[in-house]
């Protein structure tokens, strides 16, 4: 049973540059990767508008490193000039980011935070978080391989093996509360690794490291229990929509994500 929606979340949008030159933003001959076009706009635009469509969507911080050149860009100037828009600066970490964003004070929870490489970011997708979300302290959107080979065969993702499947991140968290900071706090801790599940596993104790490894525990099971271990409310979020999981990464995900866009 989902609660019932907030009246104003918060978004955070991560718009921020790696400490190497991404190929992507290589390739489009542009300074930053959310400034790569996709379907024809810089695809920064499209979760931005996703956001701000959404009725349970207040204020809208894009969080980055180089805020002037979304102003100077005349595809992108909108958002500096949308009254419910405002640009926060960012670190080198996403975690590290975050929580100076959050001792800051003046980020009001709920907050959903999603990447500027979200281009299939949709109504339904915030619709099915945002109801299911609410409640927790921290909750993590994901998706199973079933649902993402069933329509996508082609598509290539990290994925961490649990009783009840195989999941892949789909890029949009939820935090609830300040008891999120905890949270927020191993995953700088753990950032470098993000693409070594075990690792990731591994800092939240043995138990929840051997339940993967033996398979003994489903993911659902499995962020129950860290929820308990850090005294907090953390909820997996299944998303029914595949399009969840695929973000603009690399060129193939560039083209599934326009033969989308065209459909």
């Amino acid at each position: 049973m989902t609660s019932p929606l907030p009246a104003a979340v918060t978004a955070i949008l991560l718009a921020g540059a790696r400490p190497i030159p991404d190929p992507l933003a290589q390739a489009a001959g542009v300074a930053v990767k959310p400034l790569v076009p996709v379907g024809g706009e810089p695809m920064i635009n499209r979760p931005a508008r996703a956001l701000l469509d959404h009725p349970a969507i207040g204020q809208v911080v894009i969080l980055t490193q180089r805020a002037d050149l979304f102003a100077a860009d005349p595809a992108t100037a909108w958002l500096a000039d949308h009254p419910r828009v405002r640009f926060e600066k960012g670190g080198q970490g996403i975690a590290s980011s975050l929580l100076a964003l959050l001792e800051g004070g003046d980020v009001p929870f709920p907050i959903l935070m999603t990447t500027a490489d979200h281009v299939l970011l949709d109504r339904a997708m915030l619709d099915q978080f945002v109801a299911e979300a609410s409640g927790a302290d921290v909750a993590v959107a994901m998706v199973e391989r079933a649902t993402l080979l069933a329509r996508y065969p082609q598509s290539r993702r990290t994925w961490l093996k649990f009783r009840d499947g195989w999941w892949s991140g789909a890029n949009i968290f939820w935090f609830g509360s300040d008891k999120a900071g905890a949270i927020v706090s191993l995953w700088q801790e753990v950032e470098q690794d993000r693409k070594k599940g075990w690792k990731i596993l591994a800092a939240f104790g043995p138990f929840a490291l051997l339940g993967a490894l033996l398979r003994i525990l489903t993911l659902r099971s499995g962020m129950a229990r860290i929820g308990r271990k850090f005294g907090l409310v953390a909820r997996l979020v299944a998303m029914d929509s595949p399009e969840a999981c695929i973000d603009a990464d690399k060129p193939e995900d560039v083209m599934l994500i326009e033969a989308i866009l065209q459909r």
